[in-house]
């Protein structure tokens, strides 16, 4: 990409700002009753437009109108500064990258920090499986898009807090829906909720069945999600929540050479198929909270939790390559919201205590080139401990400026029990953290509808424990240390008019000890990459058009560069772009909205090329991918028939949904497995049974 990307974003936010300035002098809405919108992600509720920081929110509508909800991608693409892939592998799972946060994880999401119902699905260690959230329940999503460790410490790059529906949150009653469409996809799921006096509940069963496109790709899903909430007293409430995962078949094609790409890019490698490399998984989740008002003169909320997940997998590689874990997670979250005041000045503030608790017990086995199980290679308890305090306050100088203050002390310790001492080597040990995050934000209140804000704040990023493999043998990395990270963000959001919607942002992150990948033979180590930069545009428009149009665009235009780093092959690659981080992206969509529920929407996405591995030999080409959704709505007496179908790559466009990053990179290019092909032209249809 062309570096001037950036340079051009800083031209363009300015003149984006001086044609809003009249508007919003001129703007019917300053006379209208404020719209308020509170966001809770950020820890302290507060109004959307005065929250200094970069925050979306998503409703059910865009949740779940004529989608297949099987991925967060499908709600969160007009998100800006959000990069999506692996969307249809489910053994390796969605991968999801931040302002470059997130990147280099090579399945699953890393250094993103994802919960659900106030629930972590971020271990202490970093890692992230969300394999069990379920979208058919979903409520409401907020994003937070810049590193947010005063509010959750480790591997927070950025956040996603899903909340799922409450039983008095909808109409009572149920509702079926049955989706079927290309590449074997079915998908059934039932909901049904009530209230009785205090108590309410709600409760949602979905299972997917899906061949998948290329070979070796077949996935099997179900999930259980209920939450049951009763009022104890006036502002005093109890909430429940149980979730099950059962995913007892997901298999991993592997990741192809341009050379097997190019012979038939559907193919699964012939290592996958000998070995039938796939997973199966079970988890149990079950959370309660308990909310407080009425007691102490704040807001009071406790969160406690518990997840136990069984987990197997073969890899599509022969040697110590069956891994399975049996995982104990648990914790307790605790916060305390007041508004009083200081020096004379209105000031709200918000405090708090994590622990959490994470146990894996973690066995490896060597199987052949035939895949016979051959022996045991690893017997371990890997376990990590968090346990933070943090406070954050916002004292508001004058009706429009406000002055935001954070601070967070995290301690984390990360041991290994080695219970496997046939090899002769006993690989126990720890490493403790002791890290502290601050934040600072101003915000000014131009309208009662526009807002600028500036932040400036630290966060940092521990290494997992896969991270922490020795490359000279056996125990933690002593050379490997958390990656730190300083933001500043600028930003703007307010609505012109009554109908256009706006959200800008520029950031600009430095990040010391970047935490990178590099290969020794076939397996990969991790390491300190000296530093990276990190800037970039974020822009987000929404535009009601009329009453029945709406224009929603996304766009992000970013610069992310290797600094003070050596390649995988001894070769400098200070100036390097950070491999797996499009330069550009673009997305938009077209909706139109008619009576009686009718709706239909046109999707465009451009994603910029980006190279493959750290020295940036591998430049994988940009794409445009083009989507179609519509839908109606029939209505009987008291129950609702609604009908929607889908086509996504409506162009039969060639492209990558996933890039292995920095995968065999020590070998020649034309041998590295980076790539996995994405579907063809794909269509879906349901029908939902409202009742």
């Amino acid at each position: 990409m062309n570096k001037n990307n950036y340079l051009a974003a800083l031209v363009l936010a300015p003149i984006c700002f001086s044609v809003s300035l009249p508007a919003i002098a001129q703007s019917p809405s300053d006379t209208d009753e404020e719209l308020v919108l509170k966001v809770t992600a950020p820890r302290l509720v507060r109004d959307l437009y005065e929250t200094p920081a970069a925050v979306s929110v998503i409703n059910a509508p865009d949740i779940l109108e004529g989608q297949q909800r099987l991925q967060l991608d499908e709600s969160l693409n007009t998100v800006p500064g959000l990069f999506f892939q692996n969307r249809y592998n489910f053994a390796q799972n969605l991968r999801l990258s931040t302002r470059g946060f997130g990147a280099r994880a090579p399945f699953g999401i890393r250094g993103i920090r994802v919960q659900v119902d106030g629930i972590p699905y971020t271990l202490p260690d970093g890692q992230s499986q969300i394999d069990a959230i379920d979208l058919d329940s979903a409520q409401r999503i907020e994003v937070i898009r810049g590193p947010a460790s005063v509010q959750y410490g480790n591997a927070a790059g950025g956040v996603i807090d899903i909340s799922t529906a409450r039983g008095n949150e909808l109409p009572e009653g149920g509702r079926l829906r049955l989706d079927g469409g290309s590449d074997g996809y079915r998908k059934a799921a039932v909901q049904g909720n009530g209230v009785d006096g205090d108590t309410n509940g709600i409760a949602t069963l979905s299972w997917l069945t899906v061949d998948g496109h290329r070979e070796q790709s077949e996935a099997e899903k179900g999930l259980f999600n209920a939450r049951i909430g009763h009022d104890l007293d006036p502002g005093r409430r109890v909430i429940t929540t149980f979730n099950v995962l059962h995913n007892p078949k997901s298999e991993d094609p592997g990741g192809l050479t341009l050379a097997q790409v190019e012979e038939d890019p559907n193919q699964a490698t012939e290592l996958a198929k000998r070995l039938d490399s796939s997973q199966t998984v079970n988890q149990q989740t079950l959370g309660v909270r308990f909310e407080d008002s009425a007691v102490v003169p704040g807001q009071l909320t406790l969160d406690t939790f518990y997840t136990h997940r069984d987990f197997a997998q073969q890899l599509p590689f022969p040697g110590s390559s069956r891994v399975a874990y049996d995982r104990h997670f648990y914790g307790i979250s605790s916060e305390y919201q007041q508004e009083s005041t200081f020096a004379g000045l209105p000031l709200v503030w918000v405090t708090g205590l994590d622990m959490h608790h994470q146990s894996d017990d973690r066995r490896r086995y060597s199987v052949s080139i035939d895949g016979d199980i051959t022996g045991q290679t690893q017997a371990e308890n890997q376990s990590a401990t968090n346990v933070a305090v943090f406070g954050q306050g916002d004292l508001a100088i004058s009706d429009a400026l406000n002055l935001s203050l954070g601070v967070r002390f995290d301690r984390l310790r990360l041991a290994i029990d080695d219970d496997w001492l046939q090899d002769g080597e006993d690989d126990s040990g720890s490493r403790t953290f002791r890290e502290y995050s601050g934040v600072a934000g101003i915000s000014y209140k131009l309208a009662p509808r526009h807002q600028v804000y500036a932040t400036i704040g630290t966060a940092f990023e521990s290494p997992t424990f896969t991270e922490f493999a020795n490359p000279s043998g056996g125990g933690f990395n002593p050379e490997l240390e958390p990656q730190q990270a300083l933001n500043r963000e600028l930003g703007m959001r307010g609505m012109l008019g009554r109908g256009l919607s706006y959200d800008m942002a520029l950031f600009s992150i430095r990040v010391e000890d970047e935490i990178l990948p590099f290969n020794v033979g076939d397996q990969t180590f991790y390491e300190n990459a000296g530093e990276t930069r990190r800037n970039g545009f974020e822009l987000g428009l929404a535009w009601e058009l009329s009453y029945a149009w709406r224009v929603t665009s996304a766009l992000t235009l970013a610069d992310y560069e290797l600094r003070d780093f050596v390649d995988e092959q001894g070769n400098d690659a200070s100036g390097n772009d950070i491999p797996g981080l499009p330069e550009q992206l673009w997305v938009s969509e077209l909706e139109w909205r008619g009576p009686a529920g009718r709706f239909a929407a046109l999707e465009w996405q451009y994603v910029g090329e980006f190279y493959a591995e750290n020295s940036n030999q591998t430049l994988v080409s940009d794409y445009w991918l083009v989507g179609l959704r519509a839908g109606d709505s029939f209505r009987m007496a008291d129950q609702t028939l609604n009908l929607y179908a889908g086509l996504r790559n409506l162009l039969d466009q060639e492209y990558f949904s996933n890039v292995r990053i920095n995968a065999n990179a020590n070998r020649p290019v034309e041998e590295r497995g980076y790539f996995e092909p994405g579907p063809g032209r794909t269509f879906y249809a349901g029908l939902e049974w409202v009742f």
